[in-house]
């Protein structure tokens, strides 16, 4: 069994070894950098208490359209997910959050929290763009087309600005 001083030095060699990039705000907590493809880093601040240690992971704002959809994605999605849960601010932005027992952090369980960190946030991330920003995204391309400049970051949502058919 871990005793909580030596939590934060399991986590930092964990972190150390899979090279992520990882700052101490405080004796109690450190802020991780997860690089991503579709997102392409989520900041995740893993706090450390008496018992558990807490994960908030920032994923993405609020949404401007559809937020009833996205919102509602997200609570469907939340059953199926392994030990973090999307979580709505009082702006609305979307996190994950979790918390682990500090006793079983271990190298195992530390790869499965940032696997599905990686997985939740950058997996999603497109998918809650185009629910959340489609008129954004249909506009930032016609301005783009229109302007003369590249869409290759905007390849991902070249659909939305097909015809319907």
């Amino acid at each position: 069994m871990l005793s909580s001083p030596s939590v934060p030095a399991v986590v930092t060699s964990f972190l150390t070894a899979h090279e992520l990039s990882f700052e101490a705000i405080d004796d109690r907590s450190i802020a991780v950098v997860v690089p991503g493809e579709q997102k392409l880093h989520t900041t995740v601040s893993l706090a450390f208490g008496e018992r558990a240690m807490t994960v908030n992971a920032f994923v993405i704002r609020r949404p401007d359209e559809n937020t009833e959809g996205v919102y509602r994605w997200l609570l469907e999605r939340n059953k199926r997910m392994y030990g973090l849960a999307y979580s709505v601010d009082h702006l609305g932005d979307i996190y994950l959050t979790g918390r682990f027992p500090l006793k079983a952090l271990d190298e195992e369980e530390l790869d499965h929290i940032f696997g599905a960190i990686s997985e939740y946030a950058d997996g999603s991330f497109n998918l809650l763009l185009e629910l959340g920003f489609a008129s954004a995204i249909k506009r930032e391309w016609q301005w783009r087309t229109e302007s003369g400049l590249p869409t290759d970051n905007l390849a991902a949502f070249r659909h939305l600005t097909e015809p319907s058919n």
